[in-house]
């Protein structure tokens, strides 16, 4: 806890500021989802190429992504993005969980996945 006549530093000074605030906030869940994405690649040397046939996505899209030339993606890009590197998503409440992913329950990649 700061003390009453301690100066406050440069990030305290800017968050005070609600449009510097909105727009460190928005940057740093872009920065978030690249990071995320980043971790979801180490260790698998998927091509560009690869990862987008996989994923169902364009070449461009991969590419944009991972150089951060694209950084809001749709939910569904994201998950087929998460699923071509094997990973899955689940919204967790207390006791509850609920998967998410980017096919339905009734198709055969989710039976065969699940």
């Amino acid at each position: 806890m700061k003390k009453k006549n301690e100066p406050m530093s440069t990030y305290e000074r800017e968050m005070q500021s609600p449009e510097f605030k909105q727009a460190f906030d928005r940057e740093y869940r872009e920065f978030g989802l690249q990071e995320l994405l980043l971790s979801m690649s180490e260790g698998d040397e998927k091509s560009v190429r690869s990862l987008a046939r996989e994923a169902g996505l364009h070449p461009n899209a991969v590419q944009n992504l991972r150089s951060g030339k694209t950084n809001d993606i749709k939910l569904t890009t994201f998950l087929k993005i998460a699923e071509a590197y094997g990973y899955s998503l689940e919204l967790v409440k207390g006791e509850v969980h609920i998967p998410v992913g980017s096919k339905s329950p009734g198709s055969e990649e989710y039976q065969l996945a699940h």
